[in-house]
């Protein structure tokens, strides 16, 4: 899930320009092992540009964070699943197309949000909040589906959004997985799980609905 494939002007603003080097360098190398100069180069704005724009390193990845939220946003709001008339299955339909994301480099598929907070929970309150509020934004957007998923097969036990934030905690597991040397294979099987805990959850046979 890399920027490239989200709709890009033909021409952008520097600041812009360090927002998409920062979830690219950052994604690839971490945050407190990229520098400043790094993004600079990256980005191919000056130094004096990176300052005119942020105050620190920390600035732009608070800012890197909501600028990840509104492009995969995007992404994720002309994905097909919407297509679907029942809500289960836009559910089961989310998953598989976070599944056709794990492709390419690690960096290319992993999440901006979830590399930065683990680095930077303890450290940078801003940054842990504002990747918080990504990750956590996410997880709300399924939540009209699963409420209605619930409801309809009328299960128990969960809540629609306890189980969106446990499809997040997968997700970025399943990330964790792949950066730990199991690669894309670890991160599919973890989604492929999901998904048949999801349908194994939604059981007419277990959950008493239709």
């Amino acid at each position: 899930m890399t920027v490239e494939t989200l709709p890009k002007p033909s021409r952008e603003s520097a600041r812009v320009k360090l927002l998409r080097a920062a979830v690219e360098v950052i994604r690839a190398k971490g945050y407190s092992a990229t520098s400043v100069d790094e993004l600079c180069a990256a980005a191919g704005v000056t130094k004096g540009g990176f300052f005119h724009h942020f105050d620190s390193k920390e600035s732009l990845a608070v800012a890197a964070a909501g600028f990840w939220s509104e492009t995969t946003a995007a992404l994720f709001a002309a994905a097909p699943y919407h297509d679907y008339a029942a809500p289960l299955d836009r559910v089961l339909g989310y998953i598989d197309f976070r599944a056709s994301l794990i492709a390419g480099p690690l960096a290319g598929f992993t999440c901006l949000v979830g590399t930065m907070v683990q680095e930077c929970y303890g450290t940078s309150a801003a940054i842990r909040d504002a990747c918080g509020a990504s990750i956590f934004g996410h997880a709300e957007s399924l939540e009209a589906d699963l409420d209605l998923a619930l409801a309809q097969y009328a299960v128990r036990g969960t809540t629609a959004r306890s189980l969106a934030q446990h499809t997040q905690a997968v997700l970025q597991g399943a990330f964790i997985l792949a950066k730990a040397g199991g690669g894309h294979q670890a991160a599919a099987a973890s989604v492929a799980h999901l998904k048949r805990y999801v349908e194994l959850l939604f059981q007419p046979t277990k959950g008493g609905g239709p």
